[in-house]
């Protein structure tokens, strides 16, 4: 007799997919037999600016990765909402989101949802001039396009 599968769950904002996206998303991936994305609404996205693409473009892209097992949009208020649906066994964090691993655990705790959070790492370019990052993208498509 087999067990549930593994579910792990990745979350961001996925603006114009760059190699470091799929870094955090493989990781995330290497974490279960399932990978679920949670992929932030426009309207969430208070830390840094806002998203360039609409929100189900995103969540379209990011589920048409081979990695991803499902790709979900956030709730419009409760980031939590889908992690109870979706029931991860671990909740893995990109190396550079703001979220703090002790208040993810704690807020899961007070909702009663039980799931292990790990930070994914970083890694850096593996040639001159890859861009890991979607404002070094916005910022080299603005001085050579802009």
């Amino acid at each position: 007799m087999t067990g549930e599968p593994t579910r792990a769950l990745a979350q961001g904002t996925f603006d114009l997919l760059h190699p470091g996206h799929l870094h955090y998303l493989e990781e995330a991936a290497g974490h279960g037999d399932e990978l679920h994305v949670i992929v932030s609404r426009s309207a969430n996205v208070t830390h840094k600016p806002a998203p360039v693409c609409p929100d189900r473009q995103r969540r379209d892209v990011v589920a048409a990765l081979s990695v991803v097992d499902e790709a979900h949009l956030g709730d419009p208020e409760d980031y939590f909402v889908p992690v109870r649906e979706i029931d991860p066994d671990v909740i893995v964090l990109g190396f550079d989101q703001h979220h703090d691993e002790e208040g993810i655990r704690a807020a899961l705790g007070e909702r009663g949802l039980v799931a292990d959070v790990v930070r994914a790492t970083g890694r850096e370019p593996r040639y001159d001039g890859e861009m890991l990052s979607t404002n070094e993208i916005i910022r080299k498509l603005l001085e050579e396009r802009g």
